[in-house]
């Protein structure tokens, strides 16, 4: 079959601003999508895959480059496309049939069509002696493939899925992508290529023909691997190991320089790097599944099983234990450091100042424990530290960023927060990195 081009981007970027200040979310992005194709955008959360796809269906317009569908650039809504979010989005005061309907009414098909063409889609997704029941009465599972069958009934060239099986229980979201392929690999969807967003490794590679990997700080496009296995496809075949390997090994990256790694502190020029947004404990238990390994080495795809944690998770830990200097990545294994070797066999006191020590090296904690120790009585409110801190985020992230250093300044009990009275207070502890040895 010959192939045909219906999504092309060109150099496209997404800004906006904040305040004074103007954040880059996705920067030169070039993308094709064909008919015949399943691409799969997979990356860290933050880095823009759903800013794509609303770039992609016309829902958003982006800040620079261009956006062509079928070679023609793309003003307002693409009526080519449609969008499945992650939640189920039905109306809960109709039924599953005039649920499927009313996307048909919206685009003028006459009500005698209607329902016949809503009864077909249903029986397609398995819902068949369901379409007189409401949304309360399905699963989660059953819900979202009437959102399925909303999204197809208007015909769509292009189906775009936002993390459409991220609400499901795993069984649930098992069951519907093996139905979405079976659709799909059969042509009974009228649909002539799907472009799904995920955050998941595996799920990528058990359904895609092609992995656009992202990256973020800004959002970008780090590599495109097609994936040639058959379907219904083999988690257990070495074939499937192999590409799932390779893919957290870009998406975990090397171990750099340390300057490299650390970045520079909020207000300084250069790169400010986000702290993962990771709990202590799951780092911990991270770290003591690796001293158990023989030579605390380990490929970080088997990680995900073995810990059972989804990719992003695991990638966000793996982050972490290498930011603190506990682990080092190179070409898709994890290693623990003598130093991430020495906290996993320390008591909790012991970890406790090594976790200290650590966190006292990195920029964000610099820059936070000079400001407290520069205030009055070295107490902030907490506004004021996510106010500074969104010169360098975004307001958003900017919360998060700030819910991480505290949650991670009080482990190592350099940091008191008072929730009533939105304070940060330094601990008497917290002395400059200088002063200590690490």
């Amino acid at each position: 079959m010959t192939q045909e081009q219906l999504v092309q981007l060109d150099g496209v970027i997404q800004s906006y601003r904040s305040g004074e200040r103007v954040f880059t979310a996705i920067e030169d992005v070039d993308l094709v999508v064909q008919t015949g194709e399943f691409v799969a955008l997979l990356g860290p959360s933050g880095c823009g895959k759903s800013t794509l796809l609303r770039i992609i269906t016309g829902l958003q317009r982006p800040t620079g480059g261009a956006v062509h569908y079928r070679g023609k650039p793309l003003r307002g809504v693409n009526p080519h496309a449609t969008i499945v979010f992650q939640t189920f989005a039905l109306f809960p005061w109709l039924s599953v049939l005039d649920n499927v309907e009313i996307a048909l009414k919206a685009r003028g098909v006459p009500s005698s069509l209607r329902a016949p063409r809503a009864m077909d889609l249903l029986d397609r997704v398995g819902l068949d002696g369901f379409e007189s029941a409401y949304p309360r009465e399905l699963s989660g599972g059953m819900r979202q493939k009437v959102g399925f069958a909303r999204a197809m009934a208007v015909e769509p060239e292009l189906l775009c899925m936002d993390e459409p099986f991220s609400a499901l229980d795993v069984l649930s979201a098992e069951s519907l992508r093996s139905d979405l392929i079976e659709l799909w690999t059969s042509g009974n969807i009228p649909t002539k290529a799907i472009l799904m967003v995920t955050h998941s490794i595996e799920e990528a590679v058990i359904m895609a023909g092609r992995i656009v990997l992202m990256d973020k700080g800004p959002g970008r496009v780090v590599a495109d691997l097609p994936v040639d296995l058959p379907y219904p496809r083999d988690r257990k075949s070495p074939a499937f190991n192999h590409i799932v390997d390779r893919v957290y090994g870009i998406l975990a990256g090397q171990t750099q320089a340390e300057h490299l790694e650390l970045g520079t502190a909020p207000g300084e020029p250069g790169y400010t790097r986000a702290l993962p947004h990771i709990a202590i404990n799951d780092l911990d238990g991270l770290l003591e599944h690796l001293a158990d390994i023989p030579g605390a080495h380990a490929d970080i795809y088997r990680l995900a099983s073995d810990l059972h944690l989804d990719s992003d998770h695991l990638l966000r830990l793996i982050e972490g234990a290498e930011l603190l200097g506990f682990a080092t990545i190179v070409q898709g294994d994890i290693t623990l450091t003598p130093l991430g070797e020495t906290f996993v066999e320390a008591g909790i006191l012991g970890r406790k100042e090594i976790f200290a020590a650590r966190i006292r090296r990195l920029p964000i904690f610099k820059w936070l424990f000079a400001l407290l120790r520069a205030s009055d009585q070295r107490k902030l409110e907490w506004n004021v530290v996510r106010t500074a801190l969104e010169l360098d985020f975004p307001p958003d992230e900017a919360e998060r960023q700030l819910d991480t250093v505290v949650d991670w300044g009080r482990y190592a009990e350099a940091l008191a927060y008072d929730d009533s009275a939105a304070i940060l207070v330094l601990e008497p502890g917290a002395e400059p990195v200088s002063t200590r040895a690490t």
